[in-house]
């Protein structure tokens, strides 16, 4: 390595990994990736893991660490203890948990809780991203994260206001293996591209009558009987319908506002959320979930007083 590490900054979910080493200023200067997640981790250990990562990366033994995610959940590795909401993004990335007993200054950013008694919601790993997602200090934002639980995420004047899940992923998933329609989408459902004329007519569907998607599930089954509704185009059907839903019942309950909504994500999951939110006539900002959640974790290391301010 030319440059000398300061910390190394993790985010560690369910199934995979990323790690960085960062120096002094901010800057990466190497990086990995696994499938050590939490479910793996448990099993052999999340010290082992992580010195497993740290050490093909050639980082000192005593090189302090930040990490985000589910590692620090009730069955991770430590338990953070979530942040009641509303919470400066500053202060909950300032709040990480120490793992006691370690050579290393290692340390788990919290998550968030939302203890409404009509709405309780959770987030771990995402409140990273929101802080590294370059949100304008003042005013009301509107994030949307998409994936398996997609977040939506109010922040105001830097604060996090509130925030609902809509498990969108999952529903996919589950209704794809597990009810009548896995005889529509086949054994392998198809990849799902954003300009698939059936992606955007049953998302224009969903949008169009505020969110209602149980009423039209069922039709995706019948086109396959009744119009020959492809496996293809029947994934297509059911992600636009699921994704046009979510979009309209965030919109129901959190407004349009006047900034653009801040949208979170990568690769085809991304082009498939700018295609859904075009047609929903919402203005929108794109940022780089993966790029996120690096300078998130980078900031929490200044706010952790691992490195120093920024440059």
């Amino acid at each position: 390595m030319s440059a000398i590490p300061a910390v190394a900054v993790l985010d560690w979910g369910t199934t995979r990994l990323r790690a960085w080493l960062i120096d002094g200023s901010g800057k990466v200067i190497a990086e990995r990736r696994g499938d050590d997640g939490l479910l793996t981790a448990r099993e052999k250990g999340f010290s082992n893991v992580l010195e497993g990562h740290l050490g093909a990366m050639g980082a000192p033994e005593t090189l302090p660490v930040i990490i985000c995610g589910m590692a620090g959940s009730r069955q991770g590795w430590l338990e953070a203890p979530y942040v009641a909401v509303p919470a400066p993004l500053g202060a909950i990335l300032g709040g990480a948990a120490k793992v006691p007993d370690r050579k290393r200054d290692i340390r788990i950013v919290p998550g968030l809780a939302q203890r409404l008694a009509d709405a309780p919601d959770v987030m771990r790993g995402e409140e990273t991203q929101l802080a590294g997602a370059g949100l304008p200090a003042k005013g009301r934002h509107l994030a949307c994260m998409p994936g398996t639980h997609s977040k939506w995420v109010v922040v105001e004047d830097g604060a996090v206001a509130g925030f609902g899940t809509w498990p969108t992923g999952e529903l996919f998933s589950v209704l794809a293996a597990h009810s009548i329609l896995k005889h529509s989408l086949g054994e392998h459902p198809a990849r799902v591209a954003a300009d698939n004329p059936f992606f955007r007519r049953w998302c224009d569907q969903a949008l169009g009558e505020g969110g209602d998607v149980t009423s039209k599930l069922f039709a995706i089954r019948a086109a396959g009987l009744l119009q020959d509704l492809k496996s293809q185009d029947a994934a297509a059907c059911l992600s636009g319908l699921l994704i046009g839903g979510e979009i309209a019942s965030a919109r129901r309950r959190y407004g349009a506002g006047d900034a653009p909504v801040v949208l979170i994500a990568s690769g085809a999951l991304a082009r498939l959320y700018q295609a859904a939110l075009g047609l929903a006539g919402l203005d929108l900002r794109t940022v780089d979930a993966d790029e996120a959640v690096r300078a998130g974790l980078i900031e929490a290391a200044r706010e952790n007083g691992m490195i120093g301010g920024a440059q």
